[in-house]
């Protein structure tokens, strides 16, 4: 078996969509941004975090790690896709097709 396999290196999207209303929920929207990047999520668009992962029992860690700091209110998806699907994903910016850059760099120490 493949060790970096592309069927078994896991990416972590986190959806959401919280209120900022009321000082309380700016803030708490702005806590729960700076926990996802203290724990290696980087942002792909405003309201979507994503984190790269070596195997799904890493990913069960980070999704269980957001589920302990989720805030008060709003609503937060957290998905579990395959590398592979990952680079399946078509990308778009405006309506020029975008290559799609990781945001992480994959180290192997031997």
């Amino acid at each position: 078996m493949e060790r970096f396999s592309e069927y078994r290196i896991m990416w972590v999207l986190v959806l959401f969509d919280l209120p900022t209303e009321t000082k309380k929920e700016k803030k708490a929207a702005f806590d729960f941004r700076t926990q996802l990047v203290k724990d290696g999520f980087t942002m792909f668009q405003f309201s979507i975090y994503l984190r790269h992962c070596a195997s799904k029992e890493n990913a069960d860690v980070h999704m269980k790690r957001v589920r302990n700091f989720l805030p008060e209110k709003g609503y937060v998806g957290i998905l579990c896709i395959t590398d592979k699907q990952f680079g399946s994903m078509d990308l778009f910016y405006c309506k020029k097709e975008k290559e799609i850059t990781t945001p992480y760099q994959q180290l192997e120490l031997f």
